[in-house]
């Protein structure tokens, strides 16, 4: 076969294009639901990160399913990362669709079901490798990593892992910061890894993993047992950590709170606020807080909306003008203008979270 460049295979990994048998041995023991009566074309690749096995399966359209039985070896999950195409997972009763660049957790010891679904690639383009069996012209084509992790390594309650498959994982800045370079460098590095340094890597992906998926659970269900108010405070901590994503919006923290767009709506009606205007009121405070500081050069408006999540100019002078009553250009003018010993802006709102939302204007409610 033909390998991607880029995906250059590490001392005692593998390669096969015969997917499912690949996919069996190196993953879980799953079935094609719609068998062909012969191999699957396509591309499976083996590499080893310490305990951590990343697996890359270069296919068409396939429907695998883990019937129940029992699991070869230790305990393990898959983080699954689409690169290219998109995988609908099903496990526990519940199901969810992962977009390319998403990820999404699967427990390998019980039944569990992927439906891999290709996108328009050229032929011979570099999500194809050099194009599976049977793939000319423009294909249908997946392609998927899936790192596999042993469960104790995790050190994530059992509880708080099961409730964690099948659902897209969302991480906040701090981990997504240190876990997608790390993914995209396993991914696309050609170049041989020292077996340590290769251990290490492994090391970070499950620490991040464990990150991922144990902080939005533990502090769901830390406000489960502390009531509706609780659940406030985490999802206001939720805002302030998530304020620079432009993604970020009501469904991204309802999910992340394993909760209902609508039960995250009412949460806040007795907040006197929604949850659009407080993020919106949010970023404006600590753009405010930016824009306020003295030094000789200050950052640019556009870089500091930018910063803060808002996506345009116009919408960042809009939100800024309803809570302080000045563009900010002008408000910047005016407080740096005013004696340093007192007045902080012309119209003040408080700097810390609170209940009561300064202005609307358009927001993610």
């Amino acid at each position: 076969m033909s390998t991607r460049a880029g995906t250059a295979i590490s001392p005692g990994g593998g390669a096969s294009t015969d997917v499912v048998a690949a996919l069996s041995r190196w993953l879980a023991p799953v079935e094609e639901d719609v068998p062909r009566g012969a191999a699957t074309a396509g591309s499976v690749t083996l590499r080893h990160f310490g305990y951590v096995d990343m697996i890359t399966c270069v296919t068409g359209p396939l429907a695998l399913t883990r019937r129940p039985g029992p699991a070869p070896g230790p305990e393990a999950v898959a983080l699954l990362v689409p690169r290219t195409g998109t995988a609908r997972i099903t496990q526990d009763g519940r199901g969810t669709h992962v977009e390319s660049g998403r990820l999404a957790l699967l427990d390998l010891s019980r039944p569990f079901s992927v439906d891999l679904t290709g996108g328009q690639v050229e032929g011979g383009g570099p999500a194809l490798d050099a194009g599976p069996v049977g793939y000319g012209g423009r294909a249908e084509c997946s392609r998927t990593l899936l790192f596999r992790l042993p469960v104790h390594a995790l050190h994530v309650p059992a509880a708080v892992l099961r409730g964690a498959t099948a659902r897209v994982l969302d991480p906040s800045p701090a981990v997504a910061a240190l876990l997608t370079p790390v993914l995209r460098h396993l991914d696309e590095s050609a170049a041989p890894i020292p077996a340590a340094v290769a251990e290490r890597l492994g090391g970070v992906v499950t620490d991040a993993v464990a990150a991922l998926v144990g902080e939005p659970a533990g502090e769901a269900g830390q406000a489960a047992e502390n009531g509706p108010r609780h659940l406030v405070l985490s999802v206001r901590r939720f805002i302030d950590r998530n304020l620079g994503d432009p993604e970020l919006s009501a469904e991204r923290i309802a999910a992340a709170h394993f909760i209902s767009v609508r039960y995250l709506h009412r949460l806040f009606e007795g907040e006197d606020t929604t949850v659009s205007r407080l993020v919106q009121r949010r970023r404006v405070e600590e753009c405010a807080r930016e824009l306020a500081r003295r030094a000789r050069v200050g950052p640019s408006l556009a870089v500091v909306a930018s910063r803060w999540g808002f996506r345009s100019a116009a919408h960042f002078s809009r939100a800024f003008k309803a809570v302080h009553g000045h563009p900010p250009q002008q408000w910047r003018r005016l407080v740096l203008a005013s004696p340093a010993s007192g007045l902080a802006a012309p119209t003040a709102t408080a700097a810390g979270p609170g209940p009561r939302s300064a202005g609307g204007g358009p927001g993610i409610g």
